[in-house]
């Protein structure tokens, strides 16, 4: 259909219907359908923060967005505001980011008068600040509850990458069926960003990358921590896929064998969301699952953090 002309003159709830029919949902992975964030209550919300943390390594898809598409990204962000009302809206950019920066600041600037109430931030660039728990607490020193969701301390967190599809479909009533991802890896030929039609093949990928399909020895949908292994290159780019990593064998190596647990606490120093992982791990061994929850298993993020810094090598 036709963009809607006006667009900030409509009641939020168009633009939420609009939002829900465009099949918008959250790009940085999580792909949690973006119309029912969108319809928090106003009068709750007083921080909208607009996460563009990109927290994995190798993964450059939102940092390209943002270089080469600041203008829309800043519209859509004045369409959330619209649909929202917060008091502030926060970017969260980490600071390896110096030209998506830039090129945030530089349309605030020369577009908008002191009005917007739209703040470019940066945050350290530190693994996994781009969990959105972890952004909320790092730009507003509040923490969610457990078990809890952002709108209850009075926050909405949307991707950057959100915030252009909502533009794109509003003002130019376009679906979301394409989205930006890296697509990389020392297999890769030529690592670079692809815009993808959502239901592209991998194979069509690595084809367009002249990537060397002989020496990938793993195929990684999404970062190199988060992401899962894909065994068949007919599988599809979904609205969530941010990356696809060729690996060749030195680059991601099979785990090494397990050991016994040292009791060292590492990856409880590790764990951003302050959990005992190893005590968790034992509590699903035993498939004691009360314990487990009474830990707080809800609470985990899947970052990896634990399995990574494990001298034991046990896949927390």
């Amino acid at each position: 259909h036709q963009g809607l002309e006006n667009y900030l003159e409509l009641p939020a709830h168009e633009l939420v219907s609009c939002i829900q029919q465009a099949g918008i949902t959250g790009l940085g992975g999580a792909g949690f359908p973006t119309h029912v964030k969108a319809s928090a209550s106003a009068d709750k919300i007083d921080t909208l923060i607009i996460n563009a943390a990109e927290c994995e390594p190798y993964i450059t898809a939102d940092d390209m967005l943002m270089q080469e598409r600041a203008e829309e990204i800043i519209l859509g962000i004045e369409i959330l505001q619209h649909i929202l009302q917060p008091e502030t809206v926060l970017i969260g950019v980490e600071d390896n980011k110096p030209k998506a920066i830039e090129a945030l600041n530089h349309f605030l600037k020369v577009s908008r008068d002191d009005t917007h109430n739209i703040h470019v931030i940066e945050i350290p660039t530190k693994y996994p600040s781009g969990g959105e728990k972890q952004l909320i607490q790092i730009l507003t020193g509040k923490e969610v509850p457990a078990g809890g969701i952002p709108s209850d301390i009075g926050i909405v967190c949307q991707n950057i990458g959100t915030a252009y599809a909502i533009y794109q479909a509003i003002a130019k009533g376009e679906p979301l069926i394409s989205r930006i991802t890296t697509v990389t890896g020392n297999a890769c030929g030529e690592p670079q960003n692809l815009e993808i039609l959502i239901g592209t093949p991998v194979e069509h990928l690595l084809k367009t990358t002249n990537s060397n399909v002989q020496q990938v020895s793993r195929l990684v949908m999404g970062g190199p921590m988060m992401g899962f292994t894909v065994s068949d290159l007919q599988v599809p780019v979904v609205k969530a896929t941010n990356c696809i990593i060729a690996a060749t064998n030195e680059e991601l190596p099979d785990p090494a064998m397990e050991q016994a647990c040292i009791r060292c606490g590492m990856c409880t120093q590790a764990c951003p969301a302050q959990l005992l992982p190893q005590q968790l791990y034992w509590f699903s061994k035993s498939s004691n699952l009360e314990q487990a929850e009474t830990h707080n298993i809800a609470d985990c993020i899947e970052c990896g953090a634990c399995s990574y810094v494990c001298p034991s090598n046990i896949p927390l």
